[in-house]
Order: C-alpha cells, then sequence, then structure tokens
C-alpha cells in the first residue's frame, strides 16, 4: 500500500488540473518612473530632444503609453525631471568630495570642489550639453535657482565665518567662480582634451590659486 501512495503522489497532475497563473511582480511607482527616465535619456542622447517622442520613450521603457502620463504631463516634464537629476548627482558627489576633507581645512574643500565640478561636468559633457542647451534654455533662470551655485556660495560663507576668506557677497563670488569654472571646462573641450587629466589638474589650480588669492583676508 505505501508503494502505491508514493506512485500516486509522483504521478503529475491531471491536464485539467491548471495551477493558478503566477501574478506578474508589480515594479514600484518609483521603478517605473525612473526606467521612463532612463528610457527618455538614451534616446534623447541617441536622436535628439525634438525628434524623441512619448510613443519612442514608451515602447524603450515597456510600458503602455497612458503609464507615461501617470507620471509626467508632457515630454517637456520629463525633460525637466532629468535636469533635476543630474543636478542632485552633480550636488551629491560635490557634497561626498567635501565631506572627506577634514573639518576646517576651507582651502582643501574649494580645491574638491573646482576639481570634483571640473570632473563631474566633463564626465557627462554630452548629457550636459543635450539637458541643458539644447533646447536653448534661459540661462538667467538657470543660474539663479542653480543649486550647484547655492552650494558654492554655502561653502564660501562658511569659509568667511569661520574668518578665513574675505568675501562681501558669498554668492556673488560663487557666480564668478562656477562660471570660471564652466567656461574653462568648456575651453578644454573645445581642445578636444576634456579626457586630459593632466590638463584637467592645471584648470584646478588656476581656479584654486586665482579665487583663494582673490578672498585672503584683508590687513587692518
Amino acid at each position: 500500500m505505501n508503494a502505491i501512495r508514493e506512485r500516486k503522489a509522483a504521478e503529475p497532475a491531471p491536464a485539467n488540473e491548471q495551477r493558478p497563473p503566477r501574478r506578474p511582480r508589480r515594479r514600484m511607482p518609483e521603478s517605473r518612473r525612473g526606467e521612463l527616465m532612463d528610457a527618455a535619456e538614451q534616446l534623447f542622447l541617441a536622436k535628439g530632444v525634438a525628434a524623441t517622442s512619448v510613443d519612442d520613450i514608451t515602447t524603450a521603457a515597456q510600458v503602455a503609453k497612458g503609464t507615461f502620463y501617470v507620471y509626467f504631463p508632457s515630454r517637456e516634464a520629463l525633460l525637466a525631471a532629468l535636469q533635476q537629476r543630474f543636478v542632485d548627482g552633480f550636488c551629491q558627489r560635490v557634497d561626498s568630495a567635501l565631506a572627506r576633507r577634514r573639518a576646517g581645512d576651507w582651502n582643501g574643500r574649494l580645491r574638491a570642489w573646482f576639481a570634483t565640478a571640473l570632473d563631474t561636468l566633463l564626465d557627462q559633457l554630452v548629457l550636459h550639453d543635450m539637458l541643458f542647451h539644447e533646447l536653448g534654455h534661459d540661462h538667467r533662470d538657470l543660474i539663479h535657482d542653480n543649486p550647484v551655485v547655492t552650494q558654492l556660495g554655502a561653502l564660501v560663507g562658511q569659509g568667511v565665518a569661520a574668518g578665513v576668506w574675505h568675501a562681501a557677497e558669498p554668492r556673488q563670488l560663487a557666480i564668478l567662480m562656477f562660471h570660471g569654472m564652466h567656461g574653462l571646462a568648456d575651453d578644454l573641450a573645445a581642445q578636444a582634451q576634456s579626457g586630459n587629466k593632466a590638463a584637467r589638474k592645471r584648470l584646478v589650480d588656476t581656479l584654486f590659486n586665482t579665487f583663494s588669492s582673490a578672498m585672503r583676508p584683508r590687513l587692518p
């Protein structure tokens, strides 16, 4: 009897006894939003922003077209989200570099800001230009509301408060620093030298020496 029971247990279930279908794994909302952004970013880089449609993006992300509008009201809103992601990543990378400097090393932090900002921009230059230049954005608004400038202005202000630097207007000086870094990065890219590590270091030296000298405390 035991052998019969074991044999029956080993027999496959009848064909008409179907197992309930497995439910497809649902992706979390933030995951799906990120997948749409990743797909759009790759298409924008490959085809250009103007030539990429919402249909292209949803096809690449393997979602229904209606899903796109759950997360973004328009293609332009998605582009704005990509810009914000770029800026957030930029600031996080700089913050990490500053945090590795010991407390009170204001000159070391300033040099780290220039080095990290320059590397971050040049390492992602094609993406940066696509996100911020291809559609002709208002550059005045980009500077006025730029978290990167705000981050740098805070660094300068902290150094001033510590008595290490002098700057009557830390935010205005931060704008000059930002444009100086950006201009030198563009010039290096125009020379097809954006990947040249030695050239990058020379630019960091130039930026640091110029602005640290400008912020030396005034003698009484």
